[in-house]
């Protein structure tokens, strides 16, 4: 087993890293902050004067995207339960305005593609996760974000031969669910004790932490301000903090 450092916090006996992808691997930020607006402009199209509510109810205010609002934090289908619940405040039916923010989701979808281009891998990223597989550790991801996406995410990226697992928010658990960590963790056969968790966001830590994992590191690239991330054992503002020791 492998010791981590992460500036004057070491952790002994590591097995495995998992890390988040969004706001972790994948700077994603400018393609989510897009994603909310086209989705909230195109649902407005349908029902006016939804758009507003929707646009803060993802998270998205003063042109900035919260790293703590629903978009960047949560799974596809907790923003579509979002989105419905102001559509149904309009008088629609709760099916129907679940139909209404599917159909519209998929049409965005058609036209504003995630890719390397749009949500390019985080400098640095690359690197780490060569160093530390050829240290012998076991690397996953565990994504907010439908388990495809995670390997779309992964083929684009060329990661494959690093990255052996891959699990997103659509397998019956979502995040902060420690129950979903400790899925990631045997699909990796190994346990949350011998394993560190990088994440971005709170539901990253708490999910971690429930878990009984061996570490969690909280990432906030290039800024230290990071209070929803008080939890976690350490932060850092770039990925290459994490280093062998």
């Amino acid at each position: 087993m492998i010791n981590i450092r992460c500036g004057n916090i070491e952790f002994k006996n590591i097995e495995a890293i998992i890390f988040d992808k969004d706001g972790t691997l994948e700077d994603s930020n400018n393609f989510l902050r897009e994603l909310s607006i086209h989705r909230a402009r195109l649902l407005d199209s349908k029902i006016p004067g939804i758009g507003e509510p929707i646009l803060k109810s993802f998270g998205l205010q003063n042109d900035q995207l919260d790293p703590t609002g629903l978009m960047a934090v949560g799974s596809r289908q907790d923003n579509i339960i979002a989105a419905a619940a102001y559509i149904a405040e309009t008088g629609k039916s709760w099916f129907s305005a679940l139909e209404i923010v599917q159909n519209t989701f998929t049409e965005v979808d058609q036209y504003l593609k995630k890719d390397r281009t749009t949500s390019p891998l985080f400098s640095g990223s690359l690197d780490v996760l060569k160093a530390l597989w050829n240290a012998g550790l076991k690397l996953g991801i565990l994504s907010a974000a439908p388990t495809q996406d995670v390997e779309n995410f992964v083929r684009e990226h060329s990661l494959s031969d690093y990255i052996q697992s891959m699990i997103g928010g659509d397998q019956g658990l979502s995040k902060p669910d420690p129950q979903l960590f400790i899925k990631a963790c045997r699909t990796l056969m190994t346990s949350p004790d011998k394993t560190l968790m990088v994440g971005d966001s709170q539901g990253d830590i708490l999910m971690a932490k429930e878990a009984g994992v061996a570490g969690a590191i909280g990432i906030c690239w290039a800024n230290n301000h990071a209070p929803h991330l008080a939890q976690a054992d350490t932060i850092i503002t770039r990925i290459e903090e994490i280093v062998l020791s």
